[in-house]
């Protein structure tokens, strides 16, 4: 669940992204609404994934360019790596804060970019968004169907920044992203330590998916 999880998440948050050959998005993610940002995101991202789906297939490397400058621009990475990491984060020191943001993105760039790779527009369907003009925390609901044809709903968490709107939760069928992740590695760093934790999550992210190389920002 995890692994749908991220690639989902991913696969929505394309507004602002610049892979090689990707058009620069006509719209300001800082004047989007919340709707917006998840619509504008998922058209942008589908479309390239339909247009150069045999590129990224062939390419990991431009996959990883893709999945990076999708995801860093609107997800809201150091605050859900602090959600994630709970009473850790408060006795973890700025050096594991920085090192742990940095490993947890780049883990997630190696272990489910690739599942971006199928993911198709006619599944994807963005629900009626419900809020006022003055939230500072947003619900974007969306459906996803299977190839079963069943809907899946998937919930987007956004809250407002100084650059805009930003994403930091998603919920599948219930499931959060964010707590499912604070689970598994609740347990690790209790048997193991963070640092071993941080560790283990920077040697994952050295390489990308397929095999290619991911370089730190």
């Amino acid at each position: 669940m995890i692994r749908i999880i991220t690639a989902m998440l991913l696969s929505m948050l394309a507004i602002g992204a610049r892979a090689a050959d990707t058009p620069a998005p006509a719209a300001n993610a800082n004047t989007l609404t919340p709707q917006a940002l998840v619509e504008n995101s998922a058209k942008k991202m589908l479309m390239e994934l339909d247009a150069n789906r045999a590129m990224y297939r062939g390419d990991p490397k431009k996959l990883d360019a893709l999945v990076g400058n999708v995801l860093l621009p609107n997800f809201d990475t150091e605050y859900s790596a602090r959600l994630v990491l709970g009473q850790s984060w408060r006795t973890a020191t700025p050096e594991q804060r920085k090192r742990f943001v940095d490993a947890f993105y780049h883990s997630l760039l190696r272990n489910y970019g690739a599942a971006l790779i199928d993911f198709t527009a006619d599944r994807f369907v963005v629900l009626p968004y419900k809020g006022d003009a003055g939230d500072t925390t947003a619900t974007v609901r969306t459906e996803v169907k299977r190839g079963s044809g069943d809907k899946v709903p998937v919930n987007f968490s956004l809250r407002k920044t100084p650059e805009g709107w930003k994403a930091w939760d998603v919920v599948i069928e219930g499931i959060s992203y964010v707590k499912s992740f604070r689970t598994d590695f609740a347990s690790e760093i209790q048997q193991k330590g963070l640092d071993d934790v941080i560790t283990r999550l920077e040697k994952e992210g050295r390489v990308g998916p397929n095999g290619a190389a991911v370089s730190k920002p």
